[in-house]
């Protein structure tokens, strides 16, 4: 802390548990430095103070009080600055702590705006340390003060686009790494987050690849409402974006949710299902599959096959009644398993329907990348042995393509040093899902073939 702010008047940490970092406050800064603690757990709270006396501090202040109804502006006026807020709040989610029947959660507010489709396909879901930080950020905002917190480094990303998209007061930001697992023994990207309050500064992040460097490894930025990867390779590429977004028609494979079922490998002749059932349904009905591990890899025939119950979206599945019946016994015998489909977007649908169906999924050429590791690996995709396209999974993205020729023009395209470039200014790559459609369309395709 004495690299980013110097000594401090005044430490406090926001669920301080045992005193652990209250205690190598009192340690590094001295006697006279000021402790303050807040804590739901009565328990802690007193191991707390004992920590604390044992370690000789006379100036700490440990509260028994819940973060979410505690009133942050009025006690950090009343600290003596600079003030250092610091802290390793809870890595759970509001979904996550609301399963555990946790009742110590923020109140329930739409801060970022999102539409209700957002709110069933998961994006209202978010970490309780992201709600912790900003809401310090807003406390401390204009004061002679900084917070240094442990944090998921996707949550770090969220307060900074929060912050700067609302001009809030902060300045001088960094995101240092730090290996969770080897520290904490969570498979989790983790970094140590720090900023001042006292200003508002220019909305950029300096990132450290660890705790001790002092050379950066990149800069995280904000520019045109959007947050930026890297800002250097983003400024060097930027004339390669699409206008408006609206750049080739990239689309996700199919979604289905049923792999047991639907998802078929080869096996001694003959094709199998999930539950190891031997599976005879009409060649019309299936279609070669590749997966994101496929694409990723390189591994363009895998031996898997899937059931595919419509060719366009709407489509009526009772036709398969008629044209495949060995395949409508088979959905029907498995009905159980698909009417049990969790997600939402199947409700008042055809039943066995899927989803990213439509001309694109059988075009018979196509240049494919995963969304879900983490590399800038294009395939160009061709047709089967047996002549049929190739289809993907829904963790997959797709370009479908009019012949060979022009597959593996883009392919190259693709694979060139302006694309990786281009994306390595836009893409965060500790994300859950590194590469999305919108992440794609950002590229106008004809500019980048025009600059190779």
């Amino acid at each position: 802390m004495r690299r980013d702010f110097g000594p401090p008047r005044t430490v406090v940490e926001p669920t301080c548990g045992v005193g652990g970092l209250l205690v190598a406050a009192h340690r590094e800064f001295g006697p006279a430095v000021q402790l303050w603690g807040i804590e739901i757990d009565g328990a802690y709270v007193e191991r707390s103070r004992a920590a604390l006396r044992e370690a000789g501090s006379t100036e700490h202040r440990i509260v028994h009080e819940d973060f979410f109804g505690f009133d942050w502006s009025a006690v950090l006026a009343e600290a003596g600055s600079p003030v250092v807020v610091v802290g390793n709040p809870p890595w759970v989610t509001n979904a996550e702590l609301g399963s555990l029947e946790g009742r110590n959660l923020p109140p329930k507010t739409n801060a970022r705006g999102l539409r209700g489709i957002d709110a069933l396909t998961g994006r209202s879901n978010f970490d309780i340390s992201e709600w912790m930080c900003i809401r310090l950020i807003e406390a401390l905002a204009g004061r002679d003060a900084g917070f240094a917190v442990l944090v998921k480094v996707a949550v770090a990303r969220k307060v900074l686009q929060h912050a700067w998209s609302r001009g809030l007061s902060l300045r001088e930001p960094s995101l240092r790494r730090i290996d969770a697992r080897a520290h904490f023994g969570a498979a989790v990207d983790a970094c140590l987050f720090c900023g001042r309050t006292d200003a508002v500064g220019e909305p950029r992040c300096a990132v450290y690849p660890t705790l001790e460097d002092e050379s950066r490894s990149g800069v995280i930025g904000f520019e045109d409402g959007e947050l930026v990867a890297d800002l250097e390779a983003r400024r060097s590429t930027v004339h390669l974006t699409a206008a408006d977004g609206n750049g080739p028609p990239w689309r996700s494979g199919i979604k289905h949710d049923c792999a047991r079922v639907l998802e078929l490998r080869e096996r001694d002749g003959h094709r199998v299902n999930g539950i190891g059932e031997r599976v005879d349904v009409e060649e019309s009905v299936l279609f070669p599959l590749l997966k994101s591990s496929d694409v990723a890899a390189g591994r363009l025939h895998a031996g898997r096959w899937l059931v595919v119950t419509q060719h366009a979206l709407g489509d009526d599945t009772e036709r398969l009644a008629e044209v495949a019946p060995k395949a409508w016994a088979y959905l029907r015998a498995h009905g159980e398993r698909l009417d049990g489909r969790k997600s939402s977007i199947y409700r008042g649908r055809p039943r066995f329907c899927m989803f990213g169906i439509g001309e694109y999924a059988f075009s018979p050429w196509k240049v494919a990348i995963s969304g879900l590791y983490k590399g800038l690996e294009f395939r160009c995709v061709g047709p089967h042995a047996s002549g049929k396209p190739v289809v993907f999974d829904d963790t997959v993205y797709v370009l479908a393509c009019e012949d060979e020729a022009q597959a593996r023009r883009l392919e190259g395209a693709l694979r060139s040093e302006d694309a990786r470039r281009f994306f390595e200014g836009l893409v965060f790559w500790d994300a859950k899902r590194p590469i999305t459609a919108g992440v794609l369309r950002r590229l106008d395709l004809a500019r980048l073939c025009g600059a190779g």
